[in-house]
């Protein structure tokens, strides 16, 4: 069984940054695809961003791209979220997940979920 800790949540004004951290335990991540999603009041939970096992692809949601940066230290067993030039449409629940699809243009077959932690952007 795996757990996943997400921290760095917060509120921030629009422009403002912020860095997401997932901690996992119990057991490793690093052969599991590793990814974020939000979800905003009266809205579906979305992706946002995705990183392979290797670390060797992403995927970011359109909206995030050139803003958000998503990585991962296998060693640490963390996966990381940049997240600069933030927007009040920014504001959700972010949730950290672990799954075992990578498939374009999101993660597939999300077998583990953090508890999410709250990300607010005023205007």
């Amino acid at each position: 069984q795996v757990q996943l800790v997400e921290s760095g949540g917060g509120l921030v004004q629009a422009g403002g940054s912020l860095r997401l951290s997932c901690a996992a335990s119990g057991r490793t991540v690093s052969s599991h695809h590793m990814g974020w999603f939000r979800q905003a009041p009266g809205k579906e939970r979305e992706f946002v961003a995705g990183i392979s096992w290797s670390g060797d692809d992403i995927l970011y949601t359109e909206s995030v791209k050139g803003r958000f940066t998503i990585s991962r230290d296998n060693a640490k067993n963390t996966v990381f979220l940049q997240m600069n030039s933030l927007k009040p449409e920014d504001t959700a629940v972010y949730f950290c997940a672990a799954s075992v699809g990578f498939t374009r243009p999101t993660l597939t077959g999300v077998i583990y979920w953090g508890q999410g932690t709250q990300v607010t952007v005023s205007s």
